[in-house]
């Protein structure tokens, strides 16, 4: 960005988004992100009779930001970031979520009555990867995210209703 200003005076930035989930998204278990997965595996498990597995112990705090959310930010980037320094899009330290609470709030939008399995012999990944939304806070410090649990419900509701036509 700095190098491409400097030589031909064009503003350009990147964005760097924290773990993305919505409408839309790529459900796949082993090529898609960690929320979208879940409610994949949430849907066959429910739908077939058979355990909800998660790996690992569920205790890894991530960052999720709902793809509303990030067309939001998206649009306010190209119209009001004017600064070639990349910029984090991702919601507050505050509102990191273990792997564990993520799948619960899957689960309950599922209505899912279950067996749950923690496969603990497969590893959790690093424990946690917090993104600083400093910057993203210093320019817009009352912007709402949607709660995740309302963000994960209307997933849910959205990949129940497209199940046919959802990437998976």
């Amino acid at each position: 960005n700095k190098a491409y200003n400097e030589q031909y005076g064009c503003m350009f930035t990147s964005v760097v988004p924290c773990n993305v989930f919505g409408p839309h998204d790529n459900f796949n278990v082993l090529k898609g992100h960690v929320i979208p997965g879940l409610i994949n595996k949430a849907y066959e498990a429910k739908k077939n009779g058979t355990p909800f597995e998660i790996w690992g112990t569920g205790s890894p705090l991530r960052q999720f930001i709902y793809s509303q959310d990030l067309a939001k930010l998206f649009i306010w980037t190209v119209r009001d970031y004017n600064e070639i320094e990349p910029i984090i899009l991702a919601t507050d330290e505050a509102d990191e979520v273990s792997i564990k609470e993520v799948a619960m709030m899957i689960l309950e939008a599922f209505d899912f009555r279950g067996e749950v399995k923690f496969l603990t012999d497969k590893a959790d990944g690093q424990f946690k990867k917090t993104a600083s939304n400093a910057k993203l806070r210093k320019y817009l410090p009352e912007f709402q995210f949607v709660p995740t649990r309302q963000a994960i419900k209307d997933t849910v509701d959205w990949y129940i209703a497209n199940y046919e036509s959802a990437r998976r």
